[in-house]
């Protein structure tokens, strides 16, 4: 990272880029294949996973489907202690280290957004127990990527050198040093599991930055994601919203009652139009995974039920949208594409979410740069460790107070 004295200059990025990406490929790959077990040490140790949440129960069945049977979970949730997830016995910590601390390698499973931690903090509180071996759990889906990758922004490092045209080019986009600073942590994090130095979340309700650009009195908001209506409701709480009109595309079923009820709640209902439909590349039915949660998402396997799928362009008809945010779990490079010549025509305010796949980061900006170049970036962490980060694509010319 840089020192306080320095200035991120898109010059300086592009340098610190290149060292990031000086690296053989051939070596990465090694390094892909044996940082798990440079960590573990060596011979066969036992596999103790810290965290027994989501992706707890995740890396548990993807260690059990290739034949590794882990000791316990640990957790440090007390309500857990002494049961079973998934039918492993979940540990207290100082039991777990007191057990397994020199004998097993502790594998840390908790990687959330909201969390109260960071992943340093939580292998520090591992090795103050006595652990002797432990990782976060990023090494160990390096080292089995076929049954765990890849898993939102986390992918094999090498992937993002056969990239590394795209990745450089985007260098020159970011708009401010914040925005510079940010790239370079999340190159450093997807190259070399660097959770350390990647920034704090800024403050600011996500979606609605109020440093980059001030949100218009008749505002044509398009939410692309709704979910249960969470992003509408903050949008009406900002200043002069009440008069604007949205248009909010949901595909999950249930994610779609529950926008409903939140819409009737309002009393400019009529302004609100809801629609239940994928937004993607282009008109037809794709095949959805539902799960009446945020992380429903339009499936690349052919599995799940059918949806609509609908383009912006075409979806939206006379309407000219001033702002469109897209949080639709990877499917956002699509519904750029069916969204061409809105963007081309409209220049609306842009707030993308680029951490559902590694690439986003660098693709999310240089797409929507190739449909119109006359945009401002911006990229912005809204929660901790990858998660909630959003590249803002501003028009040039869109009220903003003083950037840096």
């Amino acid at each position: 990272m840089q020192s306080g004295t320095e200035v991120m200059s898109a010059a300086t990025l592009l340098s610190a880029v290149k060292d990031l990406l000086r690296e053989e490929k051939s070596a990465v790959v090694e390094r892909e294949r044996s940082a798990f077990d440079s960590l573990a040490g060596p011979g066969d140790k036992p596999v103790v996973l810290f965290g027994a949440g989501n992706l707890g129960r995740k890396t548990l069945a993807g260690l059990r489907k290739i034949g590794i049977q882990p000791a316990a979970f640990t957790d440090s949730n007390p309500r857990l202690w002494n049961t079973k997830v998934e039918d492993l016995l979940v540990l207290p910590p100082e039991k777990a280290a007191s057990l397994y601390g020199v004998t097993a390698v502790f594998v840390i499973t908790i990687w959330t957004g909201e969390g109260y931690d960071r992943m340093g903090q939580r292998e520090q509180k591992l090795r103050s127990l006595g652990c002797k071996h432990v990782s976060s759990f990023l090494p160990l889906f390096w080292k089995f990527p076929d049954t765990f990758l890849p898993h939102y922004a986390a992918d094999l490092p090498h992937k993002v050198h056969e990239q590394v045209e795209q990745v450089l080019s985007a260098c020159a986009l970011w708009s401010d040093e914040a925005s510079r600073l940010e790239y370079l942590a999340q190159l450093r994090w997807r190259l070399f599991a660097d959770f350390d130095n990647l920034p704090n979340p800024v403050k600011h309700p996500t979606y609605f930055p109020p440093d980059l650009f001030q949100l218009a009195a008749n505002e044509r908001f398009v939410d692309c994601g709704a979910f249960d209506g969470d992003t509408i409701q903050v949008f009406l709480q900002q200043p002069g919203a009440s008069s604007a009109q949205i248009h909010a595309f949901e595909a999950d079923p249930e994610n779609f009652a529950k926008l409903k009820r939140t819409v009737s709640t309002y009393a400019q209902g009529d302004s609100i139009k809801i629609t239940n439909a994928a937004v993607g590349a282009f008109n037809g039915k794709v095949s959805f995974c539902s799960s009446g949660n945020e992380s429903s998402f339009v499936s690349q396997r052919g599995s799940g039920i059918q949806v609509d799928s609908v383009t912006l362009d075409d979806a939206l008809g006379s309407v000219d949208p001033t702002y469109i945010k897209m949080d639709i779990e990877g499917a956002e490079l699509d519904a750029l594409t069916g969204a061409k010549r809105l963007i081309q025509r409209n220049s609306p305010v842009l707030s993308v979410c680029s951490y559902h796949q590694q690439d986003h980061v660098w693709k999310v900006p240089l797409l929507i740069h190739s449909i119109n170049p006359h945009y401002r970036f911006f990229l912005r962490p809204h929660l901790l460790e990858v998660w909630d980060l959003v590249c803002y694509a501003i028009p040039e010319g869109r009220p903003a107070h003083k950037l840096q």
